[in-house]
């Protein structure tokens, strides 16, 4: 047996390969599939990935190469324990995350949480690198879950899941890197929440169609290239249940915040990880016809990542934004055409039989 941890009987039983969805057989400490595609295990952590496939941003291919080069090089010989060089964090931060690990710094808050809250949460929380006293949990809009199976496309830290196992799902986390993915695992252990992850690409997940009640996303999909996007759709349409839910959040284009930044960029089409503004009937049509029967909700106003749950964290200036966000995210409830200039957006999906 693997050592992927208490949960390895669930991942073996639903894990497949990502390339033919063939079922997987343990071979030293790789996962196996037929069709001889191999799939390591590092540290505990299934890394799902098709390294020789066109990444969805440059730290997606420095993320596949290193662990590649891990798994070659066997990972005792490999001194980094959190996998730094996975995750999307800038130079400055980078570095003063480096230092609070290389001192022993560690704090009541994981490192890599506290350095990664801005590129995870959004700008509004730039003040707090660094600075966490604890967790940033944002409030799930979803129903109690009562054991349901919950995937978490692009969990990054867990933050997500933690919401997810805190409302009675079963999250199951996925994410490009093993950094962020073994961040999600110390979180989930020290708050004492469930939470079982997997690092894999979303445009090709490794888990057998028809697994999941409910399938989310926040701030992932947004920066993909819209043909990604689809593909990313078209999985987790094949991993819902039939009836199953999506909610998944995409950036509006008419959104105030959103032109002024398109604006900014003459709207040009993002490149690698930038934001990619889609319109309200674009994402109503698109994932109607990939997941199915779809309809559009506000998530905020002012910019993207907004969270009420997390006023107490923010400065008098920043939640004085998140209380108009929230006050226009309540009228658009009353006065749908409101929708059409929010800048954050839920698409809620139900799959249907095809």
């Amino acid at each position: 047996m693997l050592p992927v941890g208490v949960n390895d009987k669930w991942l073996l039983d639903n894990l497949v390969c990502p390339r033919e969805h063939g079922s997987l057989s343990v071979l030293g400490s790789k996962l196996i599939c037929p069709a001889g595609h191999e799939y390591p295990v590092i540290k505990g952590v299934p890394v799902m990935i098709l390294a020789d496939l066109e990444q969805t941003g440059p730290i997606g291919s420095a993320s596949s190469e290193l662990l590649q080069l891990v798994y070659q090089e066997s990972e005792q010989k490999y001194k980094d324990d959190y996998f730094l060089d996975t995750l999307s964090l800038g130079g400055e931060h980078m570095a003063a995350l480096k230092r609070a690990i290389e001192t022993a710094q560690l704090g009541e808050v994981d490192p890599v949480v506290r350095y990664m809250v801005s590129e995870t949460c959004g700008n509004l929380y730039r003040p707090l690198v660094g600075r966490l006293s604890t967790y940033p949990i944002p409030e799930l809009r979803l129903p109690e879950g009562r054991g349901k199976l919950h995937l978490d496309l692009g969990c990054s830290w867990g933050r997500w899941s933690v919401a997810a196992s805190r409302k009675g799902y079963q999250p199951i986390g996925v994410d490009f890197s093993l950094g962020a993915v073994l961040a999600a695992r110390r979180v989930c252990s020290h708050i004492g929440a469930q939470g079982v992850f997997v690092v894999a690409d979303v445009r090709y997940l490794p888990f057998r169609s028809g697994l999941f009640d409910v399938v989310f996303s926040y701030s992932v999909l947004q920066h993909f290239s819209k043909e990604d996007a689809k593909m990313a759709l078209r999985e987790a349409a094949r991993v819902l249940k039939e009836d199953g839910t999506s909610l998944i959040q995409m950036a509006n284009a008419f959104g105030f915040r959103s032109l002024q930044l398109q604006m900014q960029r003459r709207f040009k089409e993002g490149k690698e990880f930038d934001v990619r503004y889609w319109t309200l009937p674009e994402l109503r049509s698109t994932f109607s016809q990939l997941i199915g029967p779809s309809s559009v909700s506000a998530d905020g106003y002012g910019g993207l990542g907004i969270q009420r749950s997390d006023m107490r964290m923010l400065t008098p200036g920043r939640r004085l934004l998140v209380h108009c966000s929230e006050l226009l995210r309540k009228l658009s409830t009353h006065l749908p055409w409101m929708r059409y200039f929010a800048d954050s957006l839920y698409v809620r999906s139900i799959r249907r039989r095809a």
